[in-house]
């Protein structure tokens, strides 16, 4: 009977055991939190407005970004409601265990190695474009600067408004989308991370800007 009642006793413990790391699932799944971490050596943070002005520089060996999904009510084909996720626009950035939280900033992580060719400025673009956003008009202006780009492909990085930031060259250049990052696309150069958050960017042949 003794045998019995212990037995009972540890099943009633591992249920609830199981009962609560399923709940604690549930609201993980509820709250729905996307979170990532950059992959790489060490890092420069820069933090722009959306008129491309730099606001703030940090360093750090030990980033993430998350942000959380918002509950939406909708309804669906047949007129039932159901809860929706949006991704919301506000993000926390944790660099080397101090947290940040930021809104509609581009951002633009570096990793250790990587170089600008050139910083744009606000006077450059407004003197040497009509259009800042368009192509043409930010060919031309990198078409300036062509001496300092010695290398085949070219990545202008603009704010959301489209205005340019920053220029940098590689012979092997490539992006991806990161799932796990909110509103932020990771491109490597020469085998080196680039991670952009909440900002625009073209990579361009360097013979179309001749």
């Amino acid at each position: 009977m003794k045998r019995f009642r212990n037995k009972l006793f540890k099943g009633i413990i591992m249920v609830s055991i199981l009962l609560s790391l399923t709940g604690c699932a549930l609201i993980r799944n509820e709250i729905n939190e996307l979170r990532g971490d950059l992959v790489g050596v060490s890092y420069q943070a820069e933090f722009y407005d959306n008129n491309g002005n730099l606001n703030m520089v940090t360093t750090g060996k030990r980033i993430s970004i998350s942000g959380n999904r918002v509950a939406e009510l909708g309804y669906d084909s047949e007129g039932y409601s159901v809860t929706n996720y949006s991704l919301s626009s506000v993000v926390t950035i944790t660099i080397d265990g101090h947290e940040m939280v930021t809104c509609g900033d581009t951002v633009i992580f570096t990793e250790e190695g990587i170089e600008k060719e050139v910083d744009f400025s606000l006077e450059d673009i407004d003197s040497n474009a009509n259009g800042v956003g368009d192509f043409s008009s930010i060919a031309r202006f990198v078409n300036n600067y062509k001496n300092a780009f010695g290398k085949p492909m070219v990545v202008v990085i603009q704010s959301q408004l489209g205005v340019p930031i920053c220029a940098f060259s590689g012979n092997e250049v490539y992006w991806e989308v990161c799932e796990d990052l909110p509103k932020t696309t990771k491109l490597m150069i020469d085998g080196r991370a680039l991670y952009i958050h909440r900002a625009n960017f073209k990579i361009i042949d360097k013979a179309l800007l001749k």
